[in-house]
Protein backbone atom coordinates (compact mmCIF):
# COMPACT_ATOMS: atom_id res chain seq x y z
CA UNK A 1 0.00 0.00 0.00
CA UNK A 2 1.28 3.41 -0.76
CA UNK A 3 1.55 6.22 1.70
CA UNK A 4 -1.21 8.12 0.07
CA UNK A 5 -3.64 5.29 0.55
CA UNK A 6 -2.61 4.90 4.15
CA UNK A 7 -3.15 8.65 4.70
CA UNK A 8 -6.57 8.44 3.06
CA UNK A 9 -7.55 5.49 5.23
CA UNK A 10 -6.36 7.32 8.36
CA UNK A 11 -8.19 10.49 7.39
CA UNK A 12 -11.34 8.54 6.58
CA UNK A 13 -11.17 6.68 9.90
CA UNK A 14 -10.60 9.97 11.68
CA UNK A 15 -13.60 11.53 9.98
CA UNK A 16 -15.76 8.50 10.81
CA UNK A 17 -14.64 8.70 14.43
CA UNK A 18 -15.49 12.37 14.63
CA UNK A 19 -18.91 11.74 13.00
CA UNK A 20 -19.68 8.82 15.34
CA UNK A 21 -18.53 10.88 18.31
CA UNK A 22 -20.72 13.78 17.38
CA UNK A 23 -23.69 11.47 16.84
CA UNK A 24 -23.13 9.78 20.21
CA UNK A 25 -22.71 13.17 21.91
CA UNK A 26 -25.89 14.52 20.30
CA UNK A 27 -27.77 11.37 21.31
CA UNK A 28 -26.50 11.73 24.85
CA UNK A 29 -27.54 15.37 25.07
CA UNK A 30 -30.93 14.63 23.51
CA UNK A 31 -31.59 11.83 26.00
CA UNK A 32 -30.47 14.07 28.82
CA UNK A 33 -32.71 16.90 27.62
CA UNK A 34 -35.65 14.50 27.14
CA UNK A 35 -35.27 13.19 30.65
CA UNK A 36 -35.16 16.75 31.94
CA UNK A 37 -38.27 17.63 29.98
CA UNK A 38 -40.02 14.53 31.35
CA UNK A 39 -39.06 15.52 34.85
CA UNK A 40 -40.30 19.08 34.28
CA UNK A 41 -43.53 17.76 32.76
CA UNK A 42 -44.06 15.43 35.72
CA UNK A 43 -43.49 18.33 38.10
CA UNK A 44 -45.91 20.59 36.16
CA UNK A 45 -48.49 17.80 36.01
CA UNK A 46 -48.20 17.23 39.74
CA UNK A 47 -48.51 20.94 40.37
CA UNK A 48 -51.58 21.26 38.08
CA UNK A 49 -53.05 18.16 39.73
CA UNK A 50 -52.64 19.71 43.17
CA UNK A 51 -54.17 23.00 41.95
CA UNK A 52 -57.18 21.22 40.41
CA UNK A 53 -57.66 19.17 43.58
CA UNK A 54 -57.50 22.38 45.63
CA UNK A 55 -59.98 24.12 43.28
CA UNK A 56 -62.31 21.12 43.42
CA UNK A 57 -62.20 21.17 47.20
CA UNK A 58 -62.97 24.90 47.24
CA UNK A 59 -65.88 24.40 44.81
CA UNK A 60 -67.15 21.52 46.90
CA UNK A 61 -67.01 23.61 50.04
CA UNK A 62 -68.76 26.51 48.28
CA UNK A 63 -71.53 24.23 46.94
CA UNK A 64 -71.84 22.60 50.33
CA UNK A 65 -72.22 26.03 51.97
CA UNK A 66 -74.81 27.14 49.41
CA UNK A 67 -76.71 23.87 49.82
CA UNK A 68 -76.70 24.21 53.58
CA UNK A 69 -77.95 27.80 53.26
CA UNK A 70 -80.72 26.67 50.86
CA UNK A 71 -81.69 23.84 53.23
CA UNK A 72 -81.73 26.23 56.18
CA UNK A 73 -83.88 28.69 54.20
CA UNK A 74 -86.34 25.94 53.27
CA UNK A 75 -86.41 24.70 56.85
CA UNK A 76 -87.14 28.21 58.09
CA UNK A 77 -89.92 28.58 55.52
CA UNK A 78 -91.38 25.23 56.57
CA UNK A 79 -91.24 26.24 60.22
CA UNK A 80 -93.00 29.54 59.41
CA UNK A 81 -95.64 27.66 57.41
CA UNK A 82 -96.14 25.21 60.27
CA UNK A 83 -96.51 28.08 62.71
CA UNK A 84 -99.09 29.75 60.47
CA UNK A 85 -101.00 26.49 60.12
CA UNK A 86 -100.97 26.02 63.88
CA UNK A 87 -102.22 29.59 64.35
CA UNK A 88 -105.00 29.02 61.79
CA UNK A 89 -105.94 25.78 63.51
CA UNK A 90 -106.13 27.63 66.79
CA UNK A 91 -108.34 30.33 65.23
CA UNK A 92 -110.54 27.71 63.58
CA UNK A 93 -110.94 25.89 66.90
CA UNK A 94 -111.90 29.14 68.58
CA UNK A 95 -114.41 29.92 65.80
CA UNK A 96 -115.81 26.40 66.05
CA UNK A 97 -116.31 26.81 69.78
CA UNK A 98 -117.94 30.18 69.19
CA UNK A 99 -120.28 28.69 66.55
CA UNK A 100 -121.22 25.89 68.92
CA UNK A 101 -122.04 28.42 71.61
CA UNK A 102 -124.10 30.54 69.17
CA UNK A 103 -125.97 27.46 67.93
CA UNK A 104 -126.97 26.73 71.50
CA UNK A 105 -128.14 30.33 71.96
CA UNK A 106 -130.11 30.18 68.69
CA UNK A 107 -131.72 26.95 69.75
CA UNK A 108 -132.77 28.52 73.03
CA UNK A 109 -134.17 31.57 71.20
CA UNK A 110 -136.02 29.29 68.79
CA UNK A 111 -137.63 27.46 71.72
CA UNK A 112 -138.70 30.79 73.22
CA UNK A 113 -140.11 31.97 69.87
CA UNK A 114 -142.08 28.78 69.46
CA UNK A 115 -143.59 29.20 72.89
CA UNK A 116 -144.41 32.86 72.12
CA UNK A 117 -145.89 31.88 68.73
CA UNK A 118 -148.23 29.41 70.44
CA UNK A 119 -149.33 32.14 72.85
CA UNK A 120 -149.91 34.60 69.95
CA UNK A 121 -151.93 32.00 68.04
CA UNK A 122 -154.16 31.48 71.03
CA UNK A 123 -154.59 35.24 71.41
CA UNK A 124 -155.46 35.54 67.69
CA UNK A 125 -158.13 32.88 68.01
CA UNK A 126 -159.64 34.70 70.97
CA UNK A 127 -159.47 38.03 69.08
CA UNK A 128 -161.14 36.54 65.99
CA UNK A 129 -163.99 35.17 68.11
CA UNK A 130 -164.51 38.55 69.77
CA UNK A 131 -164.33 40.36 66.35
CA UNK A 132 -166.97 38.06 64.85
CA UNK A 133 -169.21 38.71 67.82
CA UNK A 134 -168.75 42.50 67.44
CA UNK A 135 -169.51 42.31 63.66
CA UNK A 136 -172.70 40.38 64.33
CA UNK A 137 -173.71 42.92 66.95
CA UNK A 138 -172.99 45.88 64.55
CA UNK A 139 -174.90 44.22 61.68
CA UNK A 140 -177.88 43.73 63.94
CA UNK A 141 -177.75 47.39 65.01
CA UNK A 142 -177.14 48.88 61.49
CA UNK A 143 -179.32 46.55 59.48
CA UNK A 144 -176.43 46.04 56.91
CA UNK A 145 -173.99 43.22 56.41
CA UNK A 146 -170.23 43.89 56.58
CA UNK A 147 -169.80 43.42 52.80
CA UNK A 148 -172.58 45.90 51.98
CA UNK A 149 -171.14 48.52 54.35
CA UNK A 150 -167.68 48.04 52.82
CA UNK A 151 -169.02 48.52 49.26
CA UNK A 152 -170.84 51.73 50.19
CA UNK A 153 -167.71 53.11 51.86
CA UNK A 154 -165.53 52.22 48.85
CA UNK A 155 -167.96 53.85 46.37
CA UNK A 156 -168.07 57.03 48.42
CA UNK A 157 -164.28 57.17 48.63
CA UNK A 158 -163.95 56.54 44.86
CA UNK A 159 -166.26 59.42 43.97
CA UNK A 160 -164.44 61.78 46.32
CA UNK A 161 -161.02 60.67 45.00
CA UNK A 162 -162.11 61.17 41.37
CA UNK A 163 -163.32 64.70 42.09
CA UNK A 164 -160.10 65.62 43.91
CA UNK A 165 -157.92 63.99 41.24
CA UNK A 166 -159.68 65.77 38.35
CA UNK A 167 -159.37 69.10 40.09
CA UNK A 168 -155.66 68.47 40.72
CA UNK A 169 -155.10 67.36 37.12
CA UNK A 170 -156.74 70.52 35.77
CA UNK A 171 -154.58 72.70 38.00
CA UNK A 172 -151.41 70.86 37.00
CA UNK A 173 -152.28 71.02 33.29
CA UNK A 174 -152.96 74.76 33.43
CA UNK A 175 -149.74 75.38 35.31
CA UNK A 176 -147.80 73.11 32.91
CA UNK A 177 -149.16 74.94 29.84
CA UNK A 178 -148.21 78.30 31.30
CA UNK A 179 -144.75 77.16 32.42
CA UNK A 180 -144.12 75.22 29.18
CA UNK A 181 -144.81 78.31 27.08
CA UNK A 182 -142.55 80.45 29.26
CA UNK A 183 -139.82 77.79 29.36
CA UNK A 184 -139.93 77.23 25.59
CA UNK A 185 -139.62 80.98 24.95
CA UNK A 186 -136.75 81.20 27.43
CA UNK A 187 -134.87 78.32 25.83
CA UNK A 188 -135.34 79.66 22.29
CA UNK A 189 -134.32 83.21 23.25
CA UNK A 190 -131.24 82.02 25.19
CA UNK A 191 -130.26 79.75 22.32
CA UNK A 192 -130.54 82.52 19.74
CA UNK A 193 -128.50 84.85 21.95
CA UNK A 194 -125.79 82.25 22.60
CA UNK A 195 -125.56 81.17 18.94
CA UNK A 196 -125.43 84.30 16.83
CA UNK A 197 -123.02 84.02 13.88
CA UNK A 198 -122.56 86.68 11.29
CA UNK A 199 -125.10 86.80 8.47
CA UNK A 200 -123.69 86.55 4.95
CA UNK A 201 -125.47 86.52 1.62
CA UNK A 202 -123.73 84.85 -1.32
CA UNK A 203 -123.93 86.14 -4.85
CA UNK A 204 -123.34 84.54 -8.20
CA UNK A 205 -120.30 86.54 -9.29
CA UNK A 206 -116.64 86.18 -8.31
CA UNK A 207 -114.11 88.93 -9.04
CA UNK A 208 -110.66 87.75 -10.17
CA UNK A 209 -108.09 90.48 -9.65
CA UNK A 210 -105.14 90.82 -12.03
CA UNK A 211 -101.97 92.93 -11.87
CA UNK A 212 -102.45 94.73 -15.19
CA UNK A 213 -104.81 94.77 -18.15
CA UNK A 214 -102.25 93.14 -20.48
CA UNK A 215 -103.11 89.78 -18.94
CA UNK A 216 -106.69 90.16 -20.22
CA UNK A 217 -105.46 89.80 -23.81
CA UNK A 218 -103.55 86.62 -22.96
CA UNK A 219 -106.60 85.18 -21.20
CA UNK A 220 -108.80 85.93 -24.23
CA UNK A 221 -106.24 84.45 -26.63
CA UNK A 222 -106.06 84.57 -30.39
CA UNK A 223 -109.59 85.02 -31.76
CA UNK A 224 -110.91 84.24 -28.26
CA UNK A 225 -109.82 80.58 -28.26
CA UNK A 226 -108.42 80.65 -24.70
CA UNK A 227 -111.51 82.16 -23.10
CA UNK A 228 -113.77 79.77 -25.03
CA UNK A 229 -111.70 76.79 -23.88
CA UNK A 230 -111.82 78.03 -20.29
CA UNK A 231 -115.58 78.55 -20.37
CA UNK A 232 -116.11 75.12 -21.95
CA UNK A 233 -113.90 73.40 -19.37
CA UNK A 234 -115.36 75.11 -16.29
CA UNK A 235 -118.91 76.03 -17.28
CA UNK A 236 -118.37 79.57 -16.00
CA UNK A 237 -119.05 82.73 -17.96
CA UNK A 238 -115.90 84.86 -17.99
CA UNK A 239 -116.67 88.57 -18.42
CA UNK A 240 -113.69 90.60 -19.61
CA UNK A 241 -114.81 94.22 -19.85
CA UNK A 242 -113.40 97.69 -19.15
CA UNK A 243 -113.25 97.11 -15.40
CA UNK A 244 -109.63 97.92 -14.49
CA UNK A 245 -107.49 95.05 -13.18
CA UNK A 246 -110.46 92.70 -12.73
CA UNK A 247 -112.20 89.83 -14.52
CA UNK A 248 -115.72 88.69 -13.53
CA UNK A 249 -116.52 84.99 -13.16
CA UNK A 250 -120.28 84.45 -13.37
CA UNK A 251 -122.02 81.13 -12.55
CA UNK A 252 -124.77 80.02 -10.20
CA UNK A 253 -122.67 77.07 -8.99
CA UNK A 254 -120.04 78.19 -6.43
CA UNK A 255 -117.96 75.06 -7.10
CA UNK A 256 -117.56 75.96 -10.76
CA UNK A 257 -116.66 79.55 -9.88
CA UNK A 258 -114.02 78.32 -7.44
CA UNK A 259 -112.56 75.92 -10.03
CA UNK A 260 -112.42 78.74 -12.58
CA UNK A 261 -110.82 81.14 -10.08
CA UNK A 262 -108.12 78.67 -9.01
CA UNK A 263 -107.45 77.62 -12.61
CA UNK A 264 -107.08 81.25 -13.70
CA UNK A 265 -104.75 81.94 -10.79
CA UNK A 266 -102.47 79.02 -11.78
CA UNK A 267 -102.55 79.91 -15.47
CA UNK A 268 -101.69 83.57 -14.86
CA UNK A 269 -98.92 82.63 -12.41
CA UNK A 270 -97.49 80.03 -14.82
CA UNK A 271 -97.77 82.25 -17.90
CA UNK A 272 -98.58 79.40 -20.29
CA UNK A 273 -102.16 79.99 -21.44
CA UNK A 274 -103.45 77.87 -24.33
CA UNK A 275 -106.38 75.42 -24.71
CA UNK A 276 -104.42 72.23 -23.94
CA UNK A 277 -102.83 73.79 -20.85
CA UNK A 278 -106.22 75.14 -19.75
CA UNK A 279 -107.83 71.68 -19.80
CA UNK A 280 -104.87 70.19 -17.90
CA UNK A 281 -104.98 72.87 -15.19
CA UNK A 282 -108.80 72.67 -14.83
CA UNK A 283 -108.62 68.88 -14.36
CA UNK A 284 -105.86 69.30 -11.77
CA UNK A 285 -107.77 72.02 -9.91
CA UNK A 286 -110.94 69.89 -9.82
CA UNK A 287 -108.98 67.09 -8.08
CA UNK A 288 -107.46 69.58 -5.64
CA UNK A 289 -110.90 70.96 -4.88
CA UNK A 290 -112.22 67.47 -4.10
CA UNK A 291 -109.39 67.05 -1.59
CA UNK A 292 -110.16 70.47 -0.12
CA UNK A 293 -113.84 69.51 0.20
CA UNK A 294 -112.87 66.39 2.18
CA UNK A 295 -110.53 68.42 4.39
CA UNK A 296 -113.28 71.02 5.00
CA UNK A 297 -115.68 68.25 6.07
CA UNK A 298 -113.11 66.76 8.46
CA UNK A 299 -112.27 70.18 9.95
CA UNK A 300 -115.98 70.94 10.44
CA UNK A 301 -116.53 67.65 12.28
CA UNK A 302 -113.50 68.31 14.50
CA UNK A 303 -114.66 71.86 15.30
CA UNK A 304 -118.11 70.59 16.31
CA UNK A 305 -116.76 67.58 18.23
CA UNK A 306 -118.52 65.05 15.98
CA UNK A 307 -116.70 61.73 15.63
CA UNK A 308 -117.18 58.48 13.73
CA UNK A 309 -118.91 60.04 10.72
CA UNK A 310 -118.76 57.96 7.53
CA UNK A 311 -116.23 59.34 5.03
CA UNK A 312 -118.96 59.81 2.39
CA UNK A 313 -120.99 61.92 4.82
CA UNK A 314 -117.83 63.91 5.61
CA UNK A 315 -117.46 64.65 1.89
CA UNK A 316 -121.08 65.80 1.71
CA UNK A 317 -120.50 68.10 4.68
CA UNK A 318 -117.47 69.57 2.90
CA UNK A 319 -119.48 70.14 -0.28
CA UNK A 320 -121.88 72.34 1.73
CA UNK A 321 -119.19 75.03 1.72
CA UNK A 322 -119.84 75.54 -1.99
CA UNK A 323 -123.64 75.40 -1.85
CA UNK A 324 -126.20 77.97 -0.75
CA UNK A 325 -129.74 77.71 0.56
CA UNK A 326 -131.81 80.76 -0.44
CA UNK A 327 -128.54 82.67 -0.67
CA UNK A 328 -127.35 81.49 2.77
CA UNK A 329 -124.12 79.47 2.82
CA UNK A 330 -125.21 75.89 3.49
CA UNK A 331 -122.21 74.90 5.61
CA UNK A 332 -122.52 77.94 7.88
CA UNK A 333 -126.26 77.31 8.12
CA UNK A 334 -125.71 73.65 9.08
CA UNK A 335 -123.05 74.53 11.66
CA UNK A 336 -125.42 77.10 13.18
CA UNK A 337 -128.29 74.58 13.27
CA UNK A 338 -125.97 72.02 14.92
CA UNK A 339 -124.97 74.47 17.67
CA UNK A 340 -128.57 75.59 18.23
CA UNK A 341 -129.73 71.96 18.48
CA UNK A 342 -126.97 71.14 20.99
CA UNK A 343 -127.82 74.16 23.15
CA UNK A 344 -131.55 73.42 23.20
CA UNK A 345 -130.97 69.71 23.85
CA UNK A 346 -128.75 70.57 26.85
CA UNK A 347 -131.46 72.90 28.22
CA UNK A 348 -134.06 70.12 27.88
CA UNK A 349 -131.86 67.35 29.32
CA UNK A 350 -131.52 65.49 26.00
CA UNK A 351 -128.41 64.07 24.34
CA UNK A 352 -126.64 67.16 22.96
CA UNK A 353 -124.15 65.13 20.88
CA UNK A 354 -126.91 63.36 18.94
CA UNK A 355 -128.76 66.66 18.49
CA UNK A 356 -125.62 68.38 17.16
CA UNK A 357 -124.96 65.49 14.75
CA UNK A 358 -128.54 65.61 13.43
CA UNK A 359 -128.34 69.40 13.04
CA UNK A 360 -125.15 69.17 10.98
CA UNK A 361 -126.57 66.46 8.68
CA UNK A 362 -130.10 67.84 8.24
CA UNK A 363 -129.43 69.41 4.81
CA UNK A 364 -127.06 66.83 3.24
CA UNK A 365 -129.80 65.98 0.75
CA UNK A 366 -129.22 69.36 -0.92
CA UNK A 367 -125.63 68.50 -1.92
CA UNK A 368 -126.22 64.93 -3.06
CA UNK A 369 -126.49 63.97 -6.71
CA UNK A 370 -128.63 60.90 -5.97
CA UNK A 371 -132.34 60.83 -6.95
CA UNK A 372 -132.95 64.61 -7.33
CA UNK A 373 -136.73 64.02 -7.62
CA UNK A 374 -137.03 63.34 -3.86
CA UNK A 375 -137.39 66.18 -1.31
CA UNK A 376 -133.98 67.00 0.13
CA UNK A 377 -135.06 66.04 3.67
CA UNK A 378 -136.16 62.52 2.61
CA UNK A 379 -133.05 62.12 0.46
CA UNK A 380 -130.88 63.18 3.40
CA UNK A 381 -132.65 60.64 5.64
CA UNK A 382 -131.93 57.86 3.12
CA UNK A 383 -128.28 58.87 2.95
CA UNK A 384 -128.05 58.83 6.76
CA UNK A 385 -129.65 55.37 6.84
CA UNK A 386 -127.31 54.17 4.08
CA UNK A 387 -124.25 55.19 6.08
CA UNK A 388 -125.51 53.58 9.35
CA UNK A 389 -126.52 56.65 11.37
CA UNK A 390 -128.75 56.14 14.43
CA UNK A 391 -132.54 55.94 13.85
CA UNK A 392 -133.25 59.12 15.83
CA UNK A 393 -130.75 61.05 13.68
CA UNK A 394 -132.25 59.66 10.46
CA UNK A 395 -135.74 60.60 11.60
CA UNK A 396 -134.63 64.12 12.58
CA UNK A 397 -133.05 64.63 9.14
CA UNK A 398 -136.11 63.36 7.27
CA UNK A 399 -138.73 65.11 9.41
CA UNK A 400 -137.28 68.62 9.70
CA UNK A 401 -139.72 69.80 6.98
CA UNK A 402 -142.47 67.44 8.19
CA UNK A 403 -142.38 65.21 5.08
CA UNK A 404 -142.45 62.22 7.45
CA UNK A 405 -143.76 61.67 10.98
CA UNK A 406 -141.52 62.65 13.90
CA UNK A 407 -140.64 59.70 16.14
CA UNK A 408 -137.82 61.25 18.20
CA UNK A 409 -137.54 64.20 20.58
CA UNK A 410 -134.54 65.39 18.56
CA UNK A 411 -136.67 65.85 15.41
CA UNK A 412 -138.64 68.94 16.55
CA UNK A 413 -135.39 70.48 17.83
CA UNK A 414 -133.83 70.20 14.35
CA UNK A 415 -136.95 71.67 12.75
CA UNK A 416 -137.00 74.61 15.19
CA UNK A 417 -133.23 75.21 14.87
CA UNK A 418 -133.51 75.20 11.07
CA UNK A 419 -136.31 77.77 11.26
CA UNK A 420 -134.33 79.95 13.70
CA UNK A 421 -131.22 79.90 11.52
CA UNK A 422 -133.13 80.70 8.34
CA UNK A 423 -135.31 83.37 9.95
CA UNK A 424 -132.48 85.68 10.98
CA UNK A 425 -132.84 89.09 9.30
CA UNK A 426 -130.93 89.04 6.02
CA UNK A 427 -129.92 85.39 6.31
CA UNK A 428 -131.73 84.28 3.18
CA UNK A 429 -132.87 85.70 -0.09
CA UNK A 430 -135.64 83.94 -2.00
CA UNK A 431 -134.77 85.49 -5.37
CA UNK A 432 -131.30 83.94 -5.56
CA UNK A 433 -132.58 80.51 -4.59
CA UNK A 434 -135.30 80.51 -7.25
CA UNK A 435 -132.78 81.80 -9.81
CA UNK A 436 -130.29 79.02 -8.96
CA UNK A 437 -133.04 76.40 -9.05
CA UNK A 438 -134.13 77.59 -12.51
CA UNK A 439 -130.60 77.30 -13.87
CA UNK A 440 -130.12 73.88 -12.26
CA UNK A 441 -133.39 72.60 -13.76
CA UNK A 442 -132.31 73.91 -17.15
CA UNK A 443 -129.02 71.98 -16.93
CA UNK A 444 -130.81 68.82 -15.74
CA UNK A 445 -133.19 68.91 -18.73
CA UNK A 446 -130.28 68.98 -21.18
CA UNK A 447 -128.30 66.39 -19.22
CA UNK A 448 -131.19 63.91 -19.45
CA UNK A 449 -130.57 63.36 -23.20
CA UNK A 450 -128.37 60.47 -24.30
CA UNK A 451 -124.87 61.41 -25.40
CA UNK A 452 -124.74 64.64 -23.35
CA UNK A 453 -121.62 64.72 -21.14
CA UNK A 454 -121.70 68.24 -19.64
CA UNK A 455 -124.16 71.13 -19.44
CA UNK A 456 -123.48 74.73 -18.40
CA UNK A 457 -126.04 77.49 -17.91
CA UNK A 458 -124.25 80.83 -18.44
CA UNK A 459 -125.04 84.51 -18.94
CA UNK A 460 -127.60 84.50 -16.10
CA UNK A 461 -129.54 81.70 -17.76
CA UNK A 462 -129.78 83.34 -21.16
CA UNK A 463 -127.54 80.69 -22.76
CA UNK A 464 -127.25 76.95 -22.23
CA UNK A 465 -124.13 75.22 -23.51
CA UNK A 466 -124.43 71.48 -24.07
CA UNK A 467 -121.29 69.40 -24.64
CA UNK A 468 -121.85 66.01 -26.29
CA UNK A 469 -119.60 63.01 -26.86
CA UNK A 470 -118.33 62.78 -30.41
CA UNK A 471 -118.62 58.97 -30.35
CA UNK A 472 -122.33 59.00 -29.40
CA UNK A 473 -123.71 62.04 -31.25
CA UNK A 474 -123.00 62.94 -34.89
CA UNK A 475 -122.87 66.40 -36.47
CA UNK A 476 -126.28 65.79 -38.00
CA UNK A 477 -127.84 64.86 -34.64
CA UNK A 478 -126.76 67.99 -32.79
CA UNK A 479 -129.19 70.16 -34.73
CA UNK A 480 -132.13 67.99 -33.72
CA UNK A 481 -130.79 67.81 -30.16
CA UNK A 482 -130.62 71.59 -29.73
CA UNK A 483 -134.17 71.94 -31.11
CA UNK A 484 -135.53 69.25 -28.76
CA UNK A 485 -133.86 70.82 -25.72
CA UNK A 486 -135.17 74.28 -26.65
CA UNK A 487 -138.71 72.93 -27.12
CA UNK A 488 -138.66 71.11 -23.81
CA UNK A 489 -137.32 74.14 -21.90
CA UNK A 490 -139.99 76.30 -23.50
CA UNK A 491 -142.77 73.89 -22.47
CA UNK A 492 -141.60 72.96 -18.96
CA UNK A 493 -139.96 76.10 -17.58
CA UNK A 494 -140.78 79.73 -16.85
CA UNK A 495 -138.02 82.24 -17.56
CA UNK A 496 -137.59 85.86 -18.65
CA UNK A 497 -136.53 86.68 -22.21
CA UNK A 498 -135.13 83.88 -24.37
CA UNK A 499 -132.61 81.08 -23.88
CA UNK A 500 -129.95 80.27 -26.45
CA UNK A 501 -129.07 76.54 -26.64
CA UNK A 502 -125.58 75.84 -28.01
CA UNK A 503 -124.66 72.19 -28.62
CA UNK A 504 -120.90 71.62 -28.95
CA UNK A 505 -119.40 68.50 -30.51
CA UNK A 506 -115.62 68.23 -30.77
CA UNK A 507 -113.55 65.51 -32.47
CA UNK A 508 -110.00 64.86 -31.30
CA UNK A 509 -107.20 62.65 -32.54
CA UNK A 510 -104.43 61.98 -30.00
CA UNK A 511 -101.16 60.14 -30.67
CA UNK A 512 -98.01 59.68 -28.62
CA UNK A 513 -94.42 59.83 -29.85
CA UNK A 514 -92.28 57.29 -28.02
Amino acid sequence: MSDIQIILIVVTAFMLGITLGSILARTFFINKKRSKLLQDAEKDGERIKQEKIFQAKEKFLQLKTEHEQYINKKNNALRETENKIKQKELVINQQSNELTRKEKEVEAIRSNLKAQTDIVAKKNEEYEKLRQQEIITLENLAGLSAEEAKKQLVEAMKAEAKTDAQSYINEVMDEARLNASKEAKRIVINTIQRTAPEVAIENTVTVFNIENDEIKGRIIGREGRNIRALEAATGVEIVVDDTPEAILLSAFDPVRREVARLALHQLVADGRIHPARIEEVVTKVQKQLEEEILETGKRTCIDLGIHGLNIELVKLVGRMKYRSSYGQNLLQHSREVANICATMASELGLNSKIAKRAGLLHDIGKVSDEDPELPHAVLGMRLAEKYKEKPEICNAVGAHHEEIEMTSLISPLVMVADAISGARPGARREVIESYIKRLKDMEDIALSYQGVTKTYAIQAGRELRVIVGSEQVSDKDIENLSAEIAKRIQNEMTYPGQVKITVIRESRSISFAK
